[in-house]
């Protein structure tokens, strides 16, 4: 397993006197982070002319953005970010058999993406991390729009002042919509907020765009200021835009839609992307979900990166940037235009085990023989009369991964303990991880030492200690190349076909099973580059049989199920397994 490297790198803003600061219980300075390596997975276009691809990165955002800290600090000129609300919800994605009904629900099932159920200091310690790595990541001419609702925006303000500055705050912009239900015990809530603040407090990139701005009688402008709108006959007047946005939410029959939870319309980007950032400027998202930011930073002709911890977030960009990619190309309007259509993915740390981390703890709760505790509880499980508490899944554990649960354990209650049983360890823990700092263990005693406690403490590290435990049935394919023709006779998502089976849906062809396929004809053993790429429409099938070209060499296959797994394998041109 690939390990964080030696090299650091610190960075410190002094508080400002007099300043109002927010505080939480378990509050931390964050003023270093290691550097992570990231592995190359797959390779998709070519490089621009001045030689640049953009990436994305499978992995827990805190990490991908210290990997980038050493080639990028510095160079990012814009970030846009679509962070957890805090809505204390779970996001789940409708799962439909390819060449059914969509509206069929004997075709369809839930699968969880992503959980928003935190308690209020876990959440603002994760957010004030990850904003100081954002700063750093930023240019002297960069700016950041942190997208974020009515749950929690009033305490990132106060965070993002501290971090920025309140002299780099520019506007807090109301984007209205119309979508969703509407309450009786209190005003509908239909809009969001976003949080835009630059790095500088001047020379910041800004450019300014004008939006219609309509009268409703007749005579509201003088003769030479107005037009008249073809569509409606109403009289209108092009002005600067406002701090008030009304744009629609994603529609369920656009096509811009592509079923992620909490996908948000290209147009609300296309705005953002276009008033603060240039052509050839680079755009980050690290919290990118359905990739609406780096499908529109490539149509627009600007570099971009993006990062997710969710795999499936992984799977849906990616086609949907092969997808924007090849019309960019076959576009003539863009021919005058730089594209950066070229994109690279990556996993940092080398980690290919979960889908998710609420698919993570499930599997490793179950494959130990633990017993899940309450989502709301302090601990995960519990098991043999020790608490259990999984640390972070995809990366590598350190001591901010227990400061959260010190931060929230009920003190009174262990002191109790102690009184009662002097000398005797207060509580008997067990972390679970994968991978983690050699000091996890002292560190963790240290802190509980000074807090006045005495702790049992296991630590298993399943990439470690569980090397044998299975979390999920690998997939498989039956593939045979005769013929100059590459054929996939069968498919078995077993992960896929077992949530199936749970659903009593039955399965008449492989090919509703599978999202896409992409095959590398000439596939050099690192990294995957296909160049044969089949996604299928929303409701139409796979071919699954493939003209092979005459010069191929090693072909290497990648099956994606429609649940973002995926079966790889190598064959020779003449058939065989390799």
């Amino acid at each position: 397993m690939a390990k964080s490297q030696t090299e650091m790198f610190e960075f410190n803003r002094e508080p400002i006197k007099g300043f109002p600061e927010l505080r939480w219980a378990g509050k931390r300075p964050f003023t270093g982070t290691s550097y992570y390596p990231a592995q190359l997975k797959e390779t998709h276009g070519h490089p621009s002319d001045d030689g640049w691809m953009n990436k994305l990165y499978w992995g827990d955002n805190l990490q991908v953005m210290s990997h980038l800290l050493k080639e990028c600090r510095g160079q990012v000129d814009l970030i846009y970010i679509d962070p957890p609300f805090d809505s204390k919800a779970d996001y789940k994605k409708t799962i439909s058999l390819r060449n059914q009904s969509a509206e069929s629900d004997s075709s369809n099932f839930e699968e969880k993406q992503y959980g928003d159920i935190w308690t209020n200091d876990e959440y603002l310690q994760f957010m004030y991390e990850r904003l100081i790595l954002c700063r750093e990541l930023l240019s002297d001419k960069g700016s950041i729009y942190l997208h974020c609702d009515w749950h929690k925006s009033h305490y990132l303000r106060n965070i993002m002042d501290e971090i920025f500055g309140i002299e780099c705050f520019q506007n807090e912009i109301s984007w209205l919509y119309k979508t969703g239900g509407a309450s009786k015990t209190c005003w509908a809530r239909k809009h969001d907020t976003l949080l835009f603040y630059s790095k500088k407090n001047s020379g910041f990139t800004f450019n300014p765009l004008q939006e219609r701005s309509y009268m409703m009688h007749k005579y509201g402008f003088k003769k030479s200021d107005f037009k008249i709108d073809p569509e409606n006959g109403l009289q209108y007047s092009m002005v600067y835009c406002r701090d008030v946005w009304e744009m629609p939410s994603v529609g369920s029959a656009t096509d811009e839609r592509v079923d992620y939870p909490t996908q948000k319309p290209e147009v609300l980007l296309e705005r953002i992307i276009k008033a603060s950032s240039n052509p050839g400027d680079v755009v980050f998202d690290c919290f990118m979900g359905s990739g609406t930011t780096q499908t529109v930073a490539m149509k627009l002709g600007r570099k971009f990166i993006g990062a997710d911890i969710n795999l499936g977030a992984i799977q849906t960009t990616t086609k949907r940037l092969i997808s924007t990619a090849s019309k960019c190309m076959a576009d003539k309007n863009l021919l005058s235009i730089q594209t950066y259509t070229g994109f690279e993915v990556y996993n940092v740390n080398d980690y290919d085990f979960f889908r998710n981390e609420l698919e993570a703890k499930k599997l490793i709760i179950e494959a130990l023989g633990m017993q899940a505790l309450p989502e709301n509880s302090l601990w995960d499980a519990e098991f043999d009369g020790r608490m259990v508490a999984i640390l972070g899944i995809n990366r590598i554990a350190t001591a901010s991964e227990f400061e959260k649960i010190v931060a929230n354990i009920d003190i009174s209650s262990w002191q109790k303990k102690q009184n009662e049983n002097p000398g005797k360890p207060v509580e008997k823990i067990t972390f679970v991880c994968m991978g983690h700092d050699p000091n996890l263990e002292a560190m963790f005693h240290e802190k509980m030492a000074s807090l006045g406690f005495v702790v049992d403490l296991e630590i298993i590290d399943i990439l470690r200690d569980k090397k044998e435990l299975t979390f999920k049935r690998d997939a498989d394919a039956k593939i045979s190349i005769a013929n100059g023709k590459l054929s996939i006779e069968q498919f078995y998502p077993m992960n896929l076909l077992q949530k199936l089976s749970f659903e009593k849906q039955d399965v008449e062809d492989w090919k509703e099973l599978v999202d896409s396929v992409m095959i590398d004809w000439n596939y050099d053993g690192v990294a995957f580059a296909p160049a044969l790429t089949d996604i299928p429409a929303k409701n139409a099938l796979v071919k699954g049989i493939y003209n092979v070209p005459e010069d191929a060499g090693t072909i290497h296959v990648k099956i994606t199920d429609l649940i973002s797994e995926s079966w790889e394998g190598s064959f020779s041109v003449e058939g065989s397994k390799l």
